[in-house]
């Protein structure tokens, strides 16, 4: 059977007309069952075309690729490719925030914030009463250090124990600021860097979010007064948590950027899309995957997230209930770029 030409495959893919070509622009969903059923259609010929089908991935009905999938080149490698080709390999091996930072020792970690706050929160109090581990075990068993034989601070317990984690992680932190105007070129009215461990991080981020939030009161309405503020307090918690949890520490010096304009607030985070979620299926529901497992087991314990998964249908709820539209999303092999509008 003969096979296709470059140039008639460039003149098939951009044909809605013929029968022997179907596009499909990614695996996920119901796509492999879809191209199953392609296959057997092709290998039929009822039209009798004897000629070969042909199924491009990656493309959407009218023939534009989606960009979704970076073919085999012959090129010096960028940084970016070197990260996403880093963390395939180590998608089934050790995650990156388990790994132990060999410049960093146990004194590095706050070991009383450990012991007074987290570990009760981790394990029952009557279970912890009766445990008789060393405090290195105990390290270990919360995946703050590789082991208690190498005490040495992995990622995830400097990013949530440790004294100083950009010492280790320049990037670890948040960069608030708040524009007066719309574009970043307009007049910067506060701005707050926000890090240290990561209990810290987050009540500092809180305090920037919840000072600038304006809240009307009507007492004309109805009985009751009725509150409704430009954010709703919980969405933008939510989405900044989950830029915090699912952001990479890899290959990148940069913090979670979060723009405060007068029309928006705007929620950058280094890293793209991880695992099973890709650019096509980022934000459906009940579809998640974790860069940074130990961390969102922390974030989970310290009462950062409640359920996994569930940030950004409780962003959009709350978001809904104060009359505004849902967050915006952009996300590309970077950045994951979420945009919340105003209450107008």
């Amino acid at each position: 059977m003969a096979r296709y030409s470059d140039l008639e495959l460039e003149e098939m893919l951009s044909d809605p007309e013929s029968d022997l070509v179907e596009r499909k622009e990614s695996l996920s969903g119901d796509a492999p069952n879809r191209i199953r059923e392609a296959v057997c259609a092709f290998a039929n010929d009822l039209p009798d075309h004897r000629r070969p089908g042909v199924l491009f991935v990656g493309a959407d009905d009218a023939g534009t690729p989606t960009g979704i999938r970076v073919g085999p080149r012959r090129a010096t490698a960028s940084l970016q490719d070197e990260r996403i080709l880093n963390e395939k390999r180590r998608y089934r091996a050790p995650h990156f925030d388990a790994l132990p930072v060999p410049t960093a020792g146990i004194d590095d970690l706050d070991l009383r914030r450990f012991e007074e706050e987290y570990l009760p929160l981790a394990v029952d109090h009557a279970i912890l009463a009766q445990n008789d581990r060393s405090i290195e075990q105990r390290l270990a068993a919360m995946k703050m250090i590789a082991s208690d034989a190498n005490p040495t601070p992995t990622i995830a317990g400097l990013i949530v124990l440790g004294k100083n984690p950009r010492d280790f992680l320049p990037g670890a932190y948040v960069q608030f600021l708040r524009i007066a105007g719309s574009d970043l070129s307009d007049r910067v009215v506060d701005e707050a860097l926000c890090d240290g461990p990561l209990m810290s991080l987050t009540g500092r981020l809180d305090g920037k979010l919840d000072a600038h939030n304006r809240t009307a009161v009507d007492i004309t309405s109805g009985p009751r007064e009725i509150r409704t503020s430009t954010y709703p307090q919980a969405a933008l918690r939510q989405l900044t948590l989950n830029a915090v949890m699912h952001r990479t520490y890899e290959g990148t010096n940069s913090p979670v950027h979060v723009y405060w304009f007068d029309d928006r607030i705007e929620i950058n985070s280094p890293g793209g899309p991880y695992g099973a979620v890709s650019r096509v299926n980022f934000g459906h529901p009940g579809l998640v995957d974790y860069r940074n497992p130990s961390l969102a087991e922390s974030m989970r314990v310290l009462g950062l997230v409640q359920r996994y998964g569930a940030g950004l249908p409780i962003a959009k709820r709350h978001l809904r209930a104060n009359g505004q539209a849902e967050p915006e999303f952009r996300v590309d092999e970077n950045w994951v770029h979420c945009t919340v509008r105003a209450r107008t």
